[in-house]
C-alpha cells in the first residue's frame, strides 16, 4: 500500500490540488496529514475528489469545530493531536508536534512516526521511519513538498511541487 504523507498546508490551495495530482498520477490509497489545515476550505478539495484522509490538529488549526465538521460529513478523520492507525501490517504515529514525534520514534512501538509543525523535511531510520514531509504550502521555505510512502518496504521519498 502506498501512502501520501502531508503537512501544513496553510490554505495553499494552488499547491494543495497540485499535491492531489501528485497523489492520483502516483495511485496513492490513502493521504496523512500532519496537521495545520487552517481553515475548513483547505479539506474539501481531498473531499471533492474523494482521497481517504486521516490527520491531525496543529497549532494553527483555529476552526477546529468546523475541521471537524468538515472532515466528518466529507468522510475524512480528523483526531486532536495525536492518531494511532495500522495499515498494511505497519503501526504508524501521527501529530503535529516534533516533541512528541520523537520519543515515539524512539519508543519501539511504531513502525511509522509521521509529524510536521517545523515546516522542514526531516525522514530518519533507527529501527522506525521518523517522517517530517515538509511544508505543503511553501510559505515559511519557498519549498512546498509531501512524501510517499511504500509500506510494504517503508520507503519513503520527498516529492517537491
Amino acid at each position: 500500500m502506498k501512502i501520501a504523507v502531508i503537512a501544513d498546508s496553510h490554505d495553499n490551495l494552488d499547491n494543495i490540488k497540485a499535491a492531489i495530482k501528485q497523489i492520483k498520477s502516483h495511485q496513492i490509497e490513502l493521504v496523512l496529514h500532519a496537521g495545520d489545515f487552517v481553515a475548513p476550505f483547505a479539506l474539501k478539495p481531498f473531499i471533492e475528489e474523494k482521497i481517504r484522509l486521516l490527520g491531525v490538529l496543529g497549532n494553527n488549526d483555529g476552526e477546529v469545530r468546523g475541521l471537524l465538521k468538515t472532515a466528518e460529513e466529507g468522510g475524512c478523520t480528523i483526531e486532536p493531536y495525536f492518531m494511532e492507525v495500522e495499515l498494511s501490517g505497519r503501526r504508524i504515529a501521527l501529530t503535529h508536534y516534533p516533541e512528541l514525534a520523537y520519543p515515539l520514534a524512539y519508543g519501539g512501538r511504531y513502525d511509522l512516526v509521521v509529524f510536521g509543525h517545523t515546516h522542514t523535511p526531516t525522514l530518519q531510520r533507527d529501527g522506525c521511519v521518523l517522517l517530517n514531509p515538509g511544508e505543503l504550502c511553501g510559505w515559511i521555505t519557498g519549498k512546498a513538498s509531501l512524501a510517499i510512502v511504500e509500506l510494504a518496504t517503508l520507503e519513503a521519498n520527498l516529492i517537491y511541487l
